[in-house]
């Protein structure tokens, strides 16, 4: 494939790179450090270089335990730490930041008690540029004298009072990194849905999402039965679902500014909402569905959960295939086949709010 882009014959590079995304992903977890390290030199691995940064995101240790780790180069190491959505403890980046910098020295002694000042300035060079992304704040004060310590010396001495008198420390400390929004799609997908619900062509920068996507339920901790739906999402408004299909791992999903009235009992008119699949890896891949047929955009009934009337869940949402799909009502066809029935290995109903502005 990057073979293929050096003699310029694109369309069939750009066909290995899809194939290999849709076949052979075990073969990229095996080869992901070399993979992601080609990504960064190759601009044209867009689809790749996306796929990785996801994976990393989500499965931080994927890269930080692989056997390629140490054969990363600086400037790969320092982009995934400042990531913001990484979901690791920031005591364990500092530790593999540190496992990383004594591999690229490989004459150090085994334990920095014994080592030179030329030791330390060894790793601080190694380690320059990753330094400034490590989140000193997020990491306890066991850990910092602990872990970070023994290695003082490789900090300017404002800096390490600083982190030492925890100057640097925006707020509480925190050593569980934080919770994801959605346990089906991340940042980028919320970004995007944010976008289809103000009509806007490009998507958001997932810094600067307008809304707070509010969790009201998840079926894994909350039950797959119209009940739990209705006892967690009864008059709530401006909603977004999203479902995993089980066997496939399609996301589906749709967007009701309405309120889910349990006593309504049939078809509700809406001119707003929409249907969607979602691409797990490339999300300017993913397909909305605006209404087309204003008059039937929902259905809403007691033994049903959210339904969009093309897109809807029944019964036991997780079992039978109890969900469904029929093109009717939405301009769009969100899946590659007319009708399906279907299960879910997960679905969560979010609250869409607006974000105070600040001054």
């Amino acid at each position: 494939m990057i073979v293929a882009y050096k003699f310029l014959l694109e369309e069939l590079a750009k066909y290995l790179e899809t194939y290999l995304l849709k076949n052979r992903i075990s073969w990229l977890h095996q080869h992901f450090g070399y993979i992601y390290q080609e990504t960064l030199q190759n601009n044209k691995l867009q689809k790749l270089r996306e796929w990785c940064n996801n994976t990393i995101a989500k499965y931080p240790n994927l890269i930080f335990d692989s056997d390629d780790f140490k054969s990363l180069q600086e400037n790969a190491l320092s982009w995934i730490i400042k990531q913001d959505n990484l979901a690791v403890e920031e005591l364990k980046v500092w530790n593999y930041v540190i496992k990383w910098g004594i591999a690229q020295n490989s004459e150090l002694p085994s334990n920095p008690k014994n080592w030179t000042q030329e030791n330390f300035k060894a790793l601080k060079f190694s380690i320059k540029n990753c330094l400034p992304f490590i989140r000193y704040f997020k990491i306890s004060n066991d850990g910092i004298d602990k872990y970070v310590g023994p290695y003082k010396q490789i900090f300017e001495q404002q800096l390490w009072n600083n982190i030492t008198n925890r100057e640097l420390e925006p707020y509480h400390i925190d050593s569980k990194p934080t919770e994801p929004i959605s346990t089906i799609v991340d940042k980028k997908h919320i970004a995007k849905i944010a976008s289809w619900i103000d009509n806007k062509v490009v998507t958001y920068d997932i810094t600067k999402n307008p809304y707070e996507f509010k969790l009201l339920l998840r079926g894994n901790n909350d039950g797959f039965t119209p009940d739990s739906f209705w006892k967690l999402c009864d008059q709530q408004e401006n909603t977004v679902v999203i479902m995993k299909v089980k066997g496939t791992n399609e996301i589906l999903g749709g967007y009701n500014p309405l309120k889910w009235d349990k006593n309504h009992n049939g078809q509700m008119r809406c001119n707003k909402s929409f249907i969607f699949s979602l691409n797990k890896y490339f999300v300017d891949e993913s397909v909305l569905s605006r209404v087309k047929i204003p008059e039937h955009a929902l259905y809403v009934h007691s033994t049903y959960g959210p339904t969009f009337v093309d897109l809807g869940m029944y019964s036991n949402f997780n079992h039978a295939k109890q969900c469904f799909y029929q093109r009717r009502s939405y301009r769009k066809s969100i899946i590659n086949i007319t009708s399906k029935n279907f299960s879910v290995d997960e679905y969560e109903v979010f609250k869409v709010i607006r974000k105070a502005k600040r001054f």
